[in-house]
């Protein structure tokens, strides 16, 4: 295959060069690709150096596949061009996760969907897929009602600048300010831009790209997303209403034969998911399991992932390694 990783100087692309040399994905050749001010840096990729490339010159080399992790704006511009030139795009910003001619996929959950023919594919927020991962076996077994969601969001899903604001803080340097606000001993409940409903992008994008990766309406989701001052790593407090009731043992059950889920819910041994343990790792972590005792058939759980990699960079390259497998590239 010859690949291109666009934004391959951002954190994403960071750890997604790190992910597809950790999984040994098949590339040929590879292209760094980034913005103009980036062009002609050198980025070093299983001990080999690459020089970093433009988007146009990108294009022009026609790769198989273009993982893109370089924001929306430019996923809009780039992206169709890539696709005209025939190469299939992993597309990680939330440009084209709700428009209808796209697929938006988790793996895990609804790879199958995808065919030749998709030329853009999305890759989910970092939010939603764990929470989904979380869910969809459970949705399966349960049918949800309606999922009350709270997310304690790492800095780091903001991007460099915010991880420098909080060591900055930490250390008492004045730097730039990636928020309006100190993030450092602080949590602001404002993750994205605000919306006329009063909602951010964030909880919006959490509300909606569930129902489309589960292709089911027939569920509601309200989001509350809060941005605390940890390095890496995403939280989430999920309370869940099932039309059906559960068994705690069977939802633990469920949960630990789910692939790429890992249950930590031992409150006996103080066992229960943390970003810390999180961190660096493609699973998502789930514990602290608890019926609501205010309701009937509803459900507590708290849910953690490295939003770097599961829910970016890994879910693209596994995404990209299903298209290899089933010769849709």
């Amino acid at each position: 295959m010859k690949v291109a990783v666009v934004g391959a100087t951002g954190m994403v692309g960071e750890v997604m060069l790190k992910v597809l040399a950790e999984r040994n994905f098949p590339i040929s050749e590879l292209l760094l690709v980034a913005s103009e001010r980036s062009v002609g840096k050198k980025l070093t990729y299983k001990g080999e150096e690459h020089t970093v490339i433009g988007l146009q010159t990108a294009v022009e080399s026609k790769p198989d596949i273009a993982i893109f992790s370089a924001g929306g704006d430019t996923s809009l511009t780039w992206a169709p061009k890539f696709a005209e030139v025939g190469t299939t795009v992993v597309d990680n910003s939330s440009a084209w996760r709700m428009d209808p001619d796209k697929k938006l996929v988790v793996p895990e959950i609804n790879a199958n969907v995808l065919s030749k023919e998709d030329k853009i594919i999305a890759n989910p927020n970092c939010s939603t897929i764990q929470l989904v991962m979380a869910l969809n076996p459970l949705h399966k077994k349960y049918g949800m009602k309606r999922v009350i969601v709270s997310t304690y969001q790492s800095v780091s899903g903001t991007g460099v600048k915010a991880v420098e604001q909080m060591e900055n803080e930490a250390q008492g340097i004045k730097g730039e300010m990636a928020y309006p606000y100190p993030i450092n001993k602080n949590a602001l409940p404002h993750c994205d831009v605000f919306m006329e409903n009063g909602y951010t992008k964030e909880e919006m994008k959490l509300a909606r790209e569930p129902q489309k990766i589960l292709d089911d309406r027939t569920f509601s989701i309200t989001a509350t997303a809060v941005r605390i001052p940890t390095a890496g790593g995403h939280s989430e407090s999920v309370n869940v209403e099932f039309r059906n009731d559960f068994d705690l043992n069977e939802v633990r059950e469920i949960l630990n034969n789910t692939p790429g889920i890992v249950v930590q819910d031992n409150p006996a041994a103080n066992s229960y998911p943390m970003p810390i343990y999180a961190h660096d790792k493609d699973e998502v972590f789930v514990g602290r399991m608890r019926r609501d005792e205010t309701q009937p058939n509803t459900l507590n759980m708290w849910i953690v992932a490295d939003n770097l990699r599961k829910g970016a960079a890994t879910n693209a390259v596994q995404i990209a390694e299903y298209l290899v497998a089933n010769k849709l590239v």
